[in-house]
């Protein structure tokens, strides 16, 4: 059984692991499914907050109605945190690419793009300071220096962590987006 609500598109066949050609290019989409290690940690997240709410309801009923609200407050920014865990990555539709992060979201328009490319380099293991050998993702804009290009994905982050396939896939789609839609 397909789970819709862990792809941005829900085009994928259930037998791969290939997006079907869209039929609204307008719309923002993730080129690729998110990784275990993403869809993990916010499973945890998602239970830990189970277990507050469970507590806010408790201390409800029992205590005072202004610790219920806080504990609730607590399990909601818990719920925020993961539903953001979820959506971070790179999006594209006709319009642009958008890289979608912890705490902040940036936009580039088709019109900015020089080029999208995969280069070889010390990434980043799962967000943390240690870093890998590994391939990453680069965005070349004309607004910027060839030495501040920013990383858009990379074979070590939580999606694609042991699933080079996977990562080599996602970088084949958002490379064509950034074909089709760029112009110069």
């Amino acid at each position: 059984m397909p789970l819709p609500f862990l792809t941005a598109d829900r085009a994928f066949e259930t037998a791969d692991d290939v997006a079907l050609p869209f039929d609204d290019l307008d719309r923002w989409r993730r080129p690729y499914r998110p990784g275990p290690w993403r869809v993990g940690v916010a499973a945890l997240w998602l239970l830990l907050a189970s277990y507050v709410l469970f507590a806010a309801v408790i201390i409800a009923l029992t205590g005072t109605v202004t610790g219920a609200a806080v504990v609730f407050g607590i399990a909601l920014a818990v719920i925020a945190g993961a539903l953001r865990l979820l959506r971070m990555g790179v999006w594209v539709s006709a319009s642009g690419l958008r890289q979608v992060r912890s705490f902040a979201t940036r936009t580039v328009p088709w019109q900015q793009v020089v080029a999208v490319r995969t280069v070889q380099q010390p990434v980043r293991w799962l967000g943390l300071p240690r870093t890998v050998q590994g391939q990453a993702l680069m965005l070349v804009r004309r607004d910027r220096a060839a030495d501040d290009m920013p990383t858009l994905m990379t074979t070590h982050n939580a999606d694609f962590m042991a699933r080079v396939a996977a990562f080599n896939r996602a970088t084949d789609a958002v490379e064509a987006w950034a074909a089709e839609n760029t112009h110069g």
